[in-house]
């Protein structure tokens, strides 16, 4: 963004004194003239803490989407109805003609209450909560009433429907659930042992749980079924200009570097989507403060926590992602956001490229997907992902922007990019064939 929208002036003009004034009374003519012109010149200077847009650019339409996110849990085990509810919004929205400006800035606060709390009261019931958020509070302005409803709970096993309430899923539809009835069928077989084995069973992968347990941190997005009227504008979070030595740095990357990672056994994989500029610890920093956790290696151990969670159709942040290649070596860092089902989830994997900026700041390449369920196939058993893999690159990037430590971002695009294609397990993926890069701020 420039602050400074040029103006052509005429030194020339400011140093001469104008016809009529030769030869009369007139001491501050020229000097009037010349405070004039430069005053015209600073009328061009944007402000830097908030622009006010015309009247037709400062109205969010109907359909607007508002990323949110928990500042405090919800349950229905150990909420209430018309409990205070706030949320965090993580993602800017942008002004339809801002030069890069949010009406909607990361950190505004969306106020309401549980409007409806209804507990599972069988295991053929499902449980029921419904968020009513109704005010919007911006930086220096009065709470803006708003209206809108959930629209989903990011990787949440729970369903959304269209009048914003959260329906809880069924014990039935917990694989656990149908371990602890074969379990119990073993038990009155046999009295003796059956009772030990269910005993060891609850201790290792616990009771299935079907109440709907949201903690601090959950992601929701919340559309606008009315039109916003908002007063101004806020500067972006992150400036939408690389710098010099971030844009050499990578456009000598993308002139060859691959498109795709890929399996150890050569078969093309994730399309490569992000690219980080920083150290390190600088990355791990930015996730962990956007709630990511760094992938585990696979041990026994974390192998079976992850069939614990599978079992028990809950989240494992921390589990392990199947190994993919770039530049001949397994990913250096892998990174991903749950909730409360293994099924569904955030994840990446990065890899350190052979180039640096001139000024020494590590150049990285990533590939980013979301899964969001399972993809059970003659021959297949994976997770499937969403096939609009841009999606993915966007989460990534407001995920990091919201914690404050992106200094600048950017949309690039490098020769000949992709735009679609299948995964190794035959599930087909689109792009718009752009990388959004993101410069980590130094210490």
């Amino acid at each position: 963004m420039k602050d400074v929208m040029p103006m052509s002036v005429n030194r020339d003009v400011l140093n001469q004194t104008p016809p009529e004034a030769k030869g009369c009374a007139w001491p501050y003519g020229v000097k009037l003239l010349r405070a004039l012109l430069v005053a015209s010149t600073l009328i061009c200077v944007r402000s830097t803490a908030a622009w006010a847009p015309d009247e037709q650019d400062k109205t969010l339409p109907a359909g607007t989407l508002l990323y949110l996110r928990l500042e405090s849990p919800v349950s229905t085990k150990g909420s209430h109805l018309k409990q205070p509810i706030a949320a965090r919004v993580v993602r800017e929205v942008p002004a339809p003609a801002g030069a890069g400006n949010a009406l909607v800035p990361v950190g505004a606060t969306a106020r309401g209450i549980i409007e409806k709390i209804i507990p599972s009261s069988s295991p053929s019931d499902r449980a029921k909560m419904r968020l009513k958020f109704s005010h919007l509070e911006l930086p220096e302005s009065s709470p803006i009433p708003i209206v809108g409803r959930v629209t989903d709970v990011e990787n949440a096993r729970e369903s959304v429907l269209s009048d914003g309430s959260i329906l809880g899923v069924l014990a039935s539809e917990l694989p656990v659930t149908r371990l602890e009835d074969a379990l119990e069928k073993f038990k009155k077989a046999n009295p003796g042992m059956g009772g030990e084995v269910q005993k060891a069973s609850e201790k290792t992968l616990g009771k299935g749980d079907t109440s709907i347990d949201y903690p601090a941190g959950t992601d929701l997005a919340f559309v606008l079924d009315q039109p916003l009227t908002l007063k101004q504008a806020f500067p972006p979070t992150a400036s939408h200009e690389l710098t010099p030595e971030a844009t050499e740095a990578i456009t000598r990357l993308l002139q060859d570097a691959p498109q795709r990672a890929g399996g150890k056994d050569g078969k093309p994989g994730d399309p490569l989507n992000l690219i980080f500029i920083g150290s390190t610890e600088q990355i791990r920093q930015a996730f962990e403060k956007a709630g990511w956790a760094e992938a585990e290696k696979l041990t026994g151990k974390s192998l079976f926590e992850t069939v614990r969670a599978v079992m028990a159709n809950k989240g494992y942040g921390s589990a392990p992602v199947s190994q993919l290649y770039l530049y001949g070596r397994a990913e250096d860092l892998a990174f991903q956001k749950m909730l409360n089902t293994f099924a569904k989830r955030h994840h990446l994997r990065i890899w350190k490229s052979p180039v640096q900026t001139s000024d020494g700041r590590e150049v990285w390449l990533s590939a980013a997907t979301h899964d969001t369920g399972w993809d059970i196939r003659p021959g297949v058993l994976s997770h499937a992902i969403d096939p609009e893999i841009d999606k993915e690159r966007d989460k990534v990037g407001a995920d990091l922007i919201a914690t404050g430590a992106v200094s600048r971002t950017q949309l690039v695009t490098r020769p000949d990019p992709l735009s679609e294609g299948m995964t190794a397990t035959g599930a087909t993926w689109k792009t718009d064939g752009q990388l959004l890069a993101l410069e980590l701020k130094s210490p």
